[in-house]
């Protein structure tokens, strides 16, 4: 309760907290990072600050992200809570969709900023901007004057964003609570794949000041000035860059264009990595390299295809099946690296299984900030994988683009339908003999080339009546033996 005519003091961390870096890739595959090939010589494209940030810290490989396309996995990683428990379920939100995240949800940004952290998210947000309305989700968000819900309203103290991806209107940077600049421009969009590098655009609105090619450097640039305001200001602070690359439309700069092996995409990644670096070097210039912890990971896999693999030998997916999109396991599993100086082994790899959305949990746990009891619902700390004392979780639910589930628990995969239910034909295929469903075994085939659900009934009743009961309701606890 505030006292008539006292002003309210800011909260104050916990002792010696930690700043937290979590930089979003948007598209980028497990293999599209050199040192996940670990010398196979199955990339063709050179991320010389990615491979050095794994060997400062410690490299996932059996991390995923909570959906297989991208706003579900943005939902998941803010609030520790699957998508797909939402009115949203599985899809991606155009540029004009509505708040999804529901006011009074605790997100990883509202617990530290409410433990005294500074927050800020520079990038590409992709969860819908104007009031939220339960009733109403098919009212379009406007950006003619002030945005009335956005990422301020969930934790974060600034905000400089893309509202959704790079090839959905608005074109429009987005600063604080209002745009950049007026929507008086118009683009007639494109469908070009590799001609100029221009790639894939919807026509649509566009802000008077917009540039498609300036927005990584841009995004960038204000992330690397927070670290070093914040660093200045001595106070701990999180920082949350989802970034609009390796993304459609696939621009690189003057600078990085031949950078690769693997045309403009390739090249794009070269940014993307890059781009990384500079937020990097400004946690090294700003002195609070070893108080701060670095994550960089993707929202899912990458759109690429076999054809492009075979053009130019470039394996962004390594030797796992399918493409974004899919419920296969190159929709899903992607690169996450951890550097956490003096607590993370140096150069280390884990096999612990963990999902994007349990980021909530861990870096909760990590900050030694406290959360509720009803938040991240669906999150688990890994902290003791990342300390080196612990596994990872015993079962995680996946889901494609367009909304197949399956469940993984230990060696098992259930895919609950036939196809792959994204972007690899046939999304949904018929089964008039045999059973619905897919089973794999991934520790004898990790490329899911043999389904094993007529050979295992009862691995697959075990799993679907598993899958079944996190669906119904029953949220995922923390078994992590610390507090979430």
């Amino acid at each position: 309760m505030l006292i008539p005519g006292c002003a309210k003091q800011a909260p104050k961390p916990p002792n010696h907290a930690p700043n937290i870096v979590l930089i979003l890739a948007d598209d980028l595959g497990i293999g599209d990072v050199g040192v996940y090939h670990e010398g196979a010589g199955t990339s063709r494209v050179g991320t010389p600050r990615m491979d050095g940030l794994a060997g400062e810290g410690m490299r996932f490989t059996d991390a995923h992200s909570p959906s297989a396309v991208c706003t579900p996995t943005r939902y998941g990683i803010l609030t520790g809570e699957y998508a797909w428990r939402t009115r949203l379920k599985n899809w991606v939100l155009n540029g004009y969709g509505r708040a999804l995240i529901e006011p009074g949800t605790e997100t990883i940004a509202s617990v530290l900023q409410g433990a005294g952290y500074r927050t800020a998210v520079v990038g590409k947000w992709h969860l819908g901007l104007g009031e939220f309305d339960a009733e109403r989700p098919d009212l379009q968000a406007s950006y003619d004057g002030v945005i009335a819900y956005g990422p301020r309203e969930v934790g974060f103290d600034e905000v400089f964003i893309v509202p959704a991806s790079l090839d959905m209107p608005p074109y429009v940077f987005v600063e604080g609570d209002r745009v950049a600049s007026a929507l008086t421009a118009e683009t007639e969009g494109s469908k070009r794949r590799w001609d100029g590098g221009g790639g894939f655009w919807r026509s649509g609105a566009m802000g008077e000041e917009f540039g498609f090619y300036e927005c990584l450097p841009r995004i960038a640039e204000r992330a690397s000035g927070f670290v070093r305001e914040s660093a200045e200001r001595d106070e701990p602070f999180f920082l949350y860059v989802p970034l609009t690359g390796p993304h459609t439309p696939w621009m690189p700069t003057d600078a990085f264009q031949g950078a690769s092996g693997a045309g403009w995409y390739g090249d794009f990644v070269a940014q993307v990595d890059a781009s990384i670096g500079q937020v990097l070097d400004a946690i090294d210039d700003a002195g609070v390299r070893e108080n701060t912890i670095v994550i960089v990971t993707s929202d899912n896999g990458a759109h690429w295809r076999p054809k492009d693999v075979e053009e130019f030998g470039h394996r962004s997916h390594l030797g796992y099946r399918g493409m974004k999109a899919d419920v296969y396991e190159a929709g899903h599993r992607v690169p996450l690296i951890v550097r956490w100086p003096g607590r993370v082994e140096e150069g280390a790899r884990s096999e612990a299984l963990v999902g994007l959305h349990d980021l909530f949990a861990t870096l909760a746990s990590a900050s030694g900030v406290g959360i509720g009891e009803d938040a991240a619902p669906d999150s688990e700390s890994f902290l003791l994988s990342l300390v080196g004392s612990g596994g990872g979780r015993e079962s995680l639910v996946h889901h494609s683009g367009d909304g197949m589930f399956a469940i993984r628990l230990g060696r098992w995969k259930l895919i609950e339908g036939r196809g792959s239910g994204g972007f690899t034909a046939p999304a949904r295929e018929k089964h008039e003999d045999g059973p619905a469903v897919q089973l794999f075994d991934l520790a004898a085939d990790p490329g899911e080339t043999r389904d094993l659900a007529s050979e295992r009934p009862e691995v697959v009743e075990e799993l679907a009546t598993r899958l079944e009961r996190i669906r119904s309701g029953n949220h995922a606890k923390d078994q992590s033996g610390l507090s979430r």
